[in-house]
């Protein structure tokens, strides 16, 4: 079961969202503007770089000149396995795998090294206000006991 509290903490200081596509597709960008219109300190990475809603996508974690608090993965599992190595590396030691993301061996690394981590939620649900279908999904997800009630 998530703890409500630990999401909170996790979407405090500056998140990087790692998958967000300057092509304006994808769940990296919604994720991105539903972050950004709620006025969250974040960054975009994408390897292909760019721009979105007038902000730069970098090309990694590592060329962001803030320091990073939290990592928001919506890349494939074998890419996440690489970013928690990177973001290790660069002592960022919050790691959210958006669902579809996480694999056995990103989680197992962030064990190891001691990395704190959420994997398989969704970040849009612990980010007020949130729309209808993530507000329906959390209450299904405290109902059935996947996330704490508060």
């Amino acid at each position: 079961m998530l703890d409500q509290n630990k999401a909170k903490k996790f979407l405090t200081g500056h998140i990087a969202i790692v998958g967000v596509s300057s092509k304006g597709r994808g769940f990296g960008v919604t994720i991105f503007k539903h972050l950004n219109e709620r006025k969250f300190d974040i960054s975009a990475v994408n390897p292909n770089g760019g721009s979105i809603d007038g902000k730069p996508v970098y090309k990694s974690l590592k060329d962001i000149q803030q320091k990073v608090d939290t990592i928001v993965t919506v890349v494939q599992p074998a890419e996440t396995e690489k970013v928690v190595k990177e973001a290790n590396e660069l002592g960022i030691n919050q790691i959210w795998m958006q669902f579809g993301s996480s694999s056995p061996e990103a989680k197992k690394y962030c064990e190891e090294n001691g990395l704190d981590f959420i994997d398989n939620q969704c970040v849009i649900m612990f980010t007020e206000p949130i729309g209808f279908i993530h507000k329906f999904h959390k209450w299904i997800w405290k109902t059935t006991g996947q996330i704490s009630k508060e």
